[in-house]
């Protein structure tokens, strides 16, 4: 993140979304009609003064009708030049790049990014197009072919991974603008979702089935922690409910063999309740609770 060529692409592996907040690293350079995708990112320059807006949102412009927008193909391609490195830093976390994306799933909190980045420079030098059903993941290769399920309502949608991010917390993924529309996320600013990587040779995953009215609600934990020994778990949990944290649970099961005891607070109203108890939950000592979603 300095003015060296080396150091500017460094810090385009850094770059991405907070949430749908303005990026702690963001890659930046200038916009479409400006000096084009070739242009060195503006790195050395404040934070306030990288982007043409000050704050995030939806095209100002001409509405776009979304529904009319196609999905991208899965297909084989090598490794991003950039934003692949094999671990990297932002804001005190380190974060390692899984070697392979075959048979990733997990479920967490997505939330998206549009007008702001639009046209600047993703990690991966790729120009960010929030007309694009495109995405930003912390730890996913770039690029990366994924299903991205809103777990609320059962819509999804086949995003290419080419940006990291969102280093907010409790954030598993930040859909772009059109990806945001199509599964329902936007305006709310976020959901419950299921990322599962695909596999360009085997493109064929089937979406989640939709779900009815009636149980179409996902539930959110927060994870204080997960141990092999039951009585570890019941320390933590007794710890936490001395601290005042209500709805501690230890759920336990069998994975690969052997016995887990999950120790849990919720289920959670929503994602800023989840939001607001984990600052809470770290302020204690117990460190970053990892959401975990439950239809």
């Amino acid at each position: 993140m300095r003015r060296a060529l080396a150091a500017s692409l460094l810090a385009l592996l850094l770059a991405a979304c907070a949430g749908h907040k303005s990026r702690p690293d963001g890659t930046s350079s200038s916009p479409r009609g400006g000096r084009g995708a070739s242009a060195l990112p503006e790195t050395s320059r404040p934070q306030a003064e990288r982007y043409r807006y000050e704050h995030d949102g939806e095209p100002a412009g001409p509405a776009v009708d979304i529904s009319r927008l196609a999905e991208p193909v899965p297909k084989l391609e090598p490794r991003a030049r950039y934003g692949n490195k094999p671990e990297y830093s932002v804001l005190g976390r380190t974060y390692r790049v899984l070697p392979d994306a075959r048979g990733y799933v997990e479920r967490g909190i997505a939330s998206w990014y549009g007008n702001k980045f639009h046209g600047y420079m993703t990690s991966s030098l790729e120009p960010y197009d929030m007309y694009a059903f495109t995405a930003a993941h912390k730890t996913l290769p770039l690029p990366t072919y994924a299903r991205v399920t809103n777990l609320e309502n059962g819509k999804s949608v086949v995003v290419r991974i080419n940006d990291r991010g969102p280093f907010h917390e409790n954030r598993l993924i930040d859909l772009s603008y059109a990806a945001a529309v199509r599964i329902g996320i936007w305006p709310k600013g976020t959901g419950l979702v299921e990322v599962r990587a695909i596999d360009p040779a085997h493109p064929d995953t089937p979406p989640l089935p939709r779900t009815t009215t009636a149980d179409a609600a996902a539930r959110i934990y927060l994870q204080l922690g997960a141990f092999g020994d039951r009585a570890n778990a019941e320390r933590v949990a007794s710890a936490a409910r001395r601290d005042g944290i209500d709805h501690v649970d230890i759920e336990s099961a069998g994975v690969n063999g052997r016995t887990v005891h999950r120790v849990r607070v919720g289920p959670l109203a929503d994602v800023a309740a989840a939001d607001a108890l984990t600052p809470r939950i770290e302020r204690l000592g117990f460190g970053s609770p990892r959401v975990a979603i439950e239809r």
